[in-house]
């Protein structure tokens, strides 16, 4: 009986105890909970509100550009990446040691993660390796499946299949560079890690539409910023598909018709004003940027190259157009009606205009010579004769209608308008007058014209074309503007030009196409770099194989086929190749020839 009471009070006992432990901890439940929601109620609710979720960009797929074949000149290739991230992967030597066990891991590439990792959060993977192979990335795999925070994952490369062929033209992409961040309309997908932009090029010019737009990822993060999850997430849309008039063959033909020279190359349809070809020497590997040149020599020597391999020499190249311009002044002359293309002039080597003396390139001068003999022949003193008649202002005005003296509003970067000079333009500049025989050396394309092988390309194409102002295009046809020129003058003209390639006496009568219905008309010039004083004119003028290089001509020509309803048009410009008949013309027959050829013509 006392054994049953001593069990009952023990078990009272207990059941007082544990109320009362129950009782303390609702207690400090409860105090917690206060202190939770009155006094530290609003940071957590930030907190928590900071914790929820977050959208994150996913990169879009850069839309392709192709030939106007649909044959790719620039496109997205799956490749490979090995990455790290920071917090997770220790310290950053000892990761790159471990990494470099296992792959090639240079100096410049170590300095270049470290780099990176300075300037990202610890929690932003960053880019060790590029562009591996799928069998590398498997054997990358296996090597750091222990460590954590490296690991491997899928990505895109922009590959170029022609190379430095078209180079200057597709131009390349890169990384976006802190002066691209600035931009005040900078797109929010620039800031993402190892997003890369158009820096030359369409690749540029049409960066936007290329670009595409940016998905999103919903995902759950914490307050410091890490991602815990994703909830969800909306594709982006790719890129555009550009296709150009330009046609892979015909570009990587003329691409390779310079040899170790330097100069460029035009092919342009006469009757659209596509661009078919465009090459500029030297050229350079656009592959190469993709990742950035992490050697700085290897830049500057690029940068810094005599030849300069990453100037666009079609768009930005100005030179004296030479005897090449004798096209324009010809036809101001006839349209200002001051000559008729019967009206002939005696040439004796000289024309004198007060004290000063214009020497023609031949010697003892041509004879009694009208306008088929001056373009065929290529006679300086007509030209001086016309020029003196016409006067620089009209032969601005006629250089303007075909195409010289402003940008052609081609879609590239860094165009530039050449020069084309008149009496208001010296005053303005110079703040000089206008002189006499100025107006002589520009008849024969020489003192103050400069013109651009796209300028030369695009005048040519209206010749050809006689009807229309046709304008290079690569991508965006427009409305063509009526060229305004009279039909017989434009005839008379273009027979001289067929005269230069299809007589004995013709200047580039040697580089004629010999095949029956491909026949070529142009124009020859040659460019003076230097001066040529009284002195070496009673000795003797000297040979350009006799001069260094720097001081020779540039040879340049202009021409189309074929002759009856032309459809291309071509420049060659050759930088210190001495005469136009002999390093431009032959170079320029052969892209005539392997057009017609080819059959191509632009859309």
């Amino acid at each position: 009986m006392a054994g049953a009471r001593n069990r009952a009070q023990l078990i009272r006992r207990r059941a007082l105890l544990l109320g009362g432990v129950q009782v303390g901890l609702v207690g400090v439940l409860g105090g917690r909970l206060v202190q939770l929601q009155v006094f530290e109620g609003e940071r957590y609710a930030r907190r928590a509100e900071d914790n929820r979720t977050a959208e994150r960009l996913l990169a879009p797929q850069r839309g392709e550009i192709l030939d106007r074949r649909g044959r790719p000149l620039a496109h997205n290739r799956e490749t490979y990446r090995l990455l790290l991230v920071p917090e997770k992967a220790g310290p950053i030597d000892a990761a790159l040691d471990e990494i470099a066990r296992v792959a090639m891991l240079g100096p410049a590439a170590r300095e270049r993660v470290r780099r990176a990792v300075r300037k990202r959060p610890a929690f932003e993977p960053v880019v060790v390796l590029d562009d591996i192979s799928w069998e590398e990335m498997a054997r990358l795999s296996l090597a750091i499946a222990e460590h954590e925070g490296i690991f491997t994952n899928a990505a895109l490369r922009r590959i170029y299949p022609l190379g430095a062929a078209a180079a200057h033209t597709v131009g390349y992409v890169g990384r976006v560079s802190s002066k691209d961040l600035d931009r005040s309309d900078a797109d929010s997908l620039l800031r993402m890690p190892d997003f890369r932009i158009g820096k030359t090029g369409v690749e540029r010019t049409q960066d936007e539409a290329l670009r595409g737009a940016a998905g999103t990822r919903l995902v759950e993060i914490t307050s410091t910023g890490r991602q815990r999850r994703e909830l969800g997430r909306r594709e982006g849309l790719s890129g555009e598909t550009l296709r150009l008039t330009l046609d892979a063959g015909l570009q990587t033909f003329a691409a390779g018709l310079f040899g170790p020279e330097t100069g460029a190359a035009v092919l342009i349809d006469v009757e659209s004003g596509g661009l078919l070809a465009m090459a500029s020497s030297p050229s350079f590997d656009p592959g190469a940027f993709h990742d950035g040149i992490a050697d700085r020599a290897e830049w500057q020597a690029l940068a810094s190259h005599p030849l300069h391999p990453l100037s666009n020499r079609v768009v930005s190249g100005q030179y004296a157009p030479g005897s090449t311009f004798k096209i324009a002044v010809a036809l101001a002359a006839l349209e200002a009606k001051v000559v008729s293309p019967d009206h002939r002039f005696f040439c004796n080597g000289v024309h004198e205009l007060g004290t000063g003396k214009f020497h023609c390139w031949r010697r003892g001068g041509h004879g009694h010579v009208g306008l088929f003999r001056a373009l065929q022949q290529s006679c300086d003193v007509y030209f001086y004769e016309i020029a003196q008649r016409t006067g620089i202002d009209r032969i601005a005005a006629m250089a303007r209608k075909l195409g010289f003296g402003e940008p052609t509003g081609v879609e590239l970067p860094g165009e530039r308008g050449g020069l084309i000079p008149t009496k208001a333009w010296k005053q303005e500049v110079r703040n000089e007058s206008w002189q006499a025989g100025e107006t002589l050396i520009a008849g024969i394309g020489q003192g103050y014209v400069l013109a651009t092988p796209l300028q030369l390309a695009t005048m040519t194409a209206r010749l050809a074309n006689g009807r229309h102002a046709v304008a290079p295009r690569l991508l965006a046809r427009e409305a063509v503007p009526e060229l305004g020129i009279d039909e017989r003058h434009l005839r008379a003209v273009r027979a001289g030009l067929a005269a230069v390639t299809g007589s004995r006496r013709g200047t580039a009568w040697a580089a004629r196409i010999l095949e029956d219905g491909f026949e070529m008309a142009g124009k020859t010039g040659t460019s003076q770099v230097r001066r040529i004083s009284a002195l070496e004119r009673r000795l003797g003028v000297r040979k350009n194989e006799d001069l260094p290089r720097k001081e020779r001509d540039h040879a340049l020509f202009v021409g189309y086929a074929p002759l009856k309803q032309p459809r291309y048009a071509a420049v060659v410009v050759v930088e210190h190749g001495g005469s136009g008949s002999k390093a431009a013309a032959p170079l320029a027959r052969d892209l005539l020839l392997a057009a017609q050829k080819s059959g191509t013509v632009a859309s």
